[in-house]
């Protein structure tokens, strides 16, 4: 009886523990389940270096997003950064001045020793997850990254930088692959340290590397045949116009280090979710790895989200930037993404930088934009999507007809109708909906101010109804109830 005893609390303990860690939804795996509740994960935050970067005030930070009413922040662990200057971005806080960078392994006489750990990294690493959760802030744990060339020279892996005679002639685009010599055994102590470290906590998820696109590729597509390079006046903005696939190489060595996050995990109370960060744009998903669970894009359209629905797992944005400063570009890409099935969004906010935690520097000059006004934005969707019932939640096209002057895109779930509508004219749009009969609530919202601009009751008596939306080129929402 004692034995029965012990066994039931214990199965209960560990059932408990898995229903508060971040997990897919089960009855709708596109989107998450987190202490029990259904959520979407939509953030807008720092360039990822809150750790590392002593200089940075995580705690305002946090608290900041949390305010916000935000839910995610992106975390590089030590095995990427940057110097000061790189991508055009002048207050990064992923390149800390080099007395305020603050690594995982430990640093004698300028060299690092892969084999010791700074116990002061993990300690700041610990400090800023507990904190996370306090401020119900899902981090997303990027173990690796390209290192786009230049990363690569000073980076502790480099045999350059280290005791541990790893390779010091290794072309950048062999690190993250299993012909690496002897960094492999260092990124599968590193990936295990983590793993081990961060167990105790629910509220995050692995990604295994930042844009492995970025090195090693095996294909390129060109979007539009009409430009060539030559029209893309700015030097190294070919990117731009070009999808970039990671070689079968970097393929082969995600699946080693998914497999070392599984293992290590094996014996330890909590499973975390594993993300592979797929392409910039968008990309009929060729991954074949049972432990991936999150597939993320860069840069995305909104297909990238449809193309990929029927994976049936979480297909996020993770990454925004390089299109401006303008708040309407960054709100627009996210309602779009999410309106097709996307369960995650982050934006890359460069209002967040060293001496304004607070997110309300808007000098910053970056190849992206940021701001309160935008954060406020992006709560507006994430709480929209968390009203509908996301059990049942899905993009569906089936009860839109035609809309005159705007772009739409829609989802259902088992009671509600929900539209986005981007008009392009300053005059009312008109949307044809084929909808069962009965009578319904509507109600628009401008997603740019968050008011609700109307609420009527309608009555459905034949096969479609028109209904037509205020006036304004502000992008809005139309949610239908039936009564």
């Amino acid at each position: 009886m004692k034995f029965i005893f012990a066994f039931l609390c214990a199965f209960s303990a560990c059932f408990t523990s898995l229903a508060q860690t971040l997990a897919l939804l089960p009855q709708n795996p596109h989107y998450f389940t987190y202490k029990g509740k259904s959520t979407v994960i939509v953030g807008s935050g720092e360039h990822y270096g809150a750790v590392m970067n002593l200089d940075f005030n995580y705690d305002t930070y946090l608290k900041t997003l949390q305010a916000d009413g935000l839910n995610t922040t992106r975390l590089f662990t030590g095995a990427y950064y940057e110097k000061p200057g790189a991508f055009g971005i002048q207050k990064n806080t992923m390149a800390p001045a080099n007395d305020r960078l603050l690594l995982p392994w430990k640093k004698v006489n300028d060299k690092y020793d892969l084999n010791v750990w700074d116990e002061a990294f993990f300690a700041r690493l610990h400090d800023f997850m507990k904190k996370a959760e306090q401020s119900g802030v899902i981090v997303e744990i990027c173990l690796f990254s390209a290192y786009y060339g230049a990363g690569w020279v000073y980076h502790p892996f480099n045999g350059r930088n280290n005791v541990n005679q790893t390779p010091t002639d290794l072309a950048p685009n062999k690190v993250n692959t299993l012909d690496n010599g002897a960094i492999l055994k260092f990124q599968e102590a590193y990936t295990r340290k983590l793993v081990q470290e961060l167990n105790q906590y629910d509220h995050f998820y692995f990604e295994i590397q930042n844009e492995p696109w970025a090195e090693g590729k095996d294909t390129v597509l060109v979007w539009n045949d009409y430009m060539g390079a030559d029209d893309l006046k700015q030097p190294g903005n070919n990117w731009k116009n070009t999808l970039e696939v990671a070689s079968a190489k970097s393929r082969e060595w995600h699946k080693n280090v998914s497999g070392w996050i599984v293992n290590q995990e094996k014996s330890l109370a909590k499973k975390h979710l594993i993300s592979h960060n797929i392409a910039n744009f968008k990309l009929p998903v060729f991954v074949s790895d049972p432990n991936i669970s999150i597939y993320t894009f860069h840069y995305a359209h909104p297909e990238a989200a449809g193309l990929n629905y029927r994976l049936n797992k979480v297909v996020g944005f993770n990454e925004t930037g390089f299109a401006g400063k303008s708040d309407d570009t960054y709100r627009r890409q996210a309602w779009r993404f999410m309106m097709n099935g996307g369960g995650l969004f982050g934006h890359l906010d460069y209002s967040f930088s060293v001496g304004s935690e607070d997110g309300n520097d808007l000098t910053n000059n970056a190849p992206g934009g940021g701001s309160p006004t935008l954060r406020r934005q992006f709560k507006m969707l994430k709480n929209q999507l968390e009203r509908m019932d996301l059990a049942t939640l899905k993009p569906d096209a089936s009860f839109l007809g035609h809309a005159e002057g705007a772009f739409v895109y829609s989802m259902k779930d088992r009671q509600q109708y929900l539209v986005y509508a981007e008009p392009l004219l300053a005059q009312p749009c008109r949307i044809n909906l084929q909808l069962p009969k009965g009578n319904y609530s509507a109600t628009w919202t401008d997603v740019v101010t968050g008011k609700t601009l109307k609420t009527d009751n309608v009555s459905v008596a034949a096969s479609s109804i028109m209904l037509q939306s205020p006036a304004g080129v502000n992008d809005k929402t139309l949610v239908l109830k039936k009564l």
